[in-house]
C-alpha cells in the first residue's frame, strides 16, 4: 500500500514537472514572440526618426546655400562668403558695389526650430564683448 502511495506521488510529480516544462517552453516562446514585435516596432520608430531628421539636415543645408537670395537676408548676396562651420557666412556690405566696408557680419542661417550651438553662442558672446580683431599674417620665405 505504502508503494503504491509513493508509485502515485512519484507519478504526480512526473505530471508536475511535465507541466511546468511545458508551460516554462510556451512562456519563453511567447516572450520570443513579444520581444520580436517590440523590436520590429521599434527599428521602425528609429527608421522614421531617421529619416526625418535627414530630411531637417538636407533642408537646413539647402537653406544656408539659398539664405543669401531670400528676402530679408541681411546684406547683398555678393558680400557674403559661405564658411559653413562655425558660422555660414562672412559678409563685408557695400563690397560689391564699390562702397566703403563699415560693417563686417558674421551670419549664423538657422531653419525651423533649430537653436545656436554651445560653439556658435561662444562666437556671438565674444563679438558682442568686442573681441574681434583683424591678424595680417605673412608667410614665411
Amino acid at each position: 500500500m505504502l508503494t503504491d502511495i509513493l508509485s502515485d506521488f512519484r507519478v504526480f510529480i512526473a505530471l508536475l514537472c511535465a507541466i511546468l516544462i511545458i508551460f516554462l517552453i510556451i512562456g519563453i516562446i511567447i516572450g520570443r514572440i513579444i520581444q520580436r514585435t517590440k523590436d520590429i516596432f521599434l527599428i521602425k520608430r528609429e527608421r522614421e526618426d531617421a529619416v526625418r531628421r535627414s530630411r531637417a539636415v538636407l533642408g537646413g543645408l539647402v537653406g544656408e546655400q539659398i539664405a543669401p537670395f531670400l528676402p530679408d537676408f541681411p546684406c547683398n548676396p555678393g558680400d557674403a562668403r559661405f564658411i559653413g562651420k562655425p558660422v555660414d557666412f562672412i559678409a563685408f556690405p557695400g563690397c560689391t558695389e564699390g562702397k566703403t566696408v563699415k560693417d563686417v557680419l558674421l551670419i549664423e542661417v538657422k531653419s525651423g526650430e533649430s537653436r545656436l550651438s554651445e560653439r556658435e553662442r561662444e562666437i556671438k558672446a565674444a563679438v558682442k564683448a568686442g573681441r574681434v580683431h583683424y591678424v595680417e599674417y605673412h608667410l614665411p620665405e
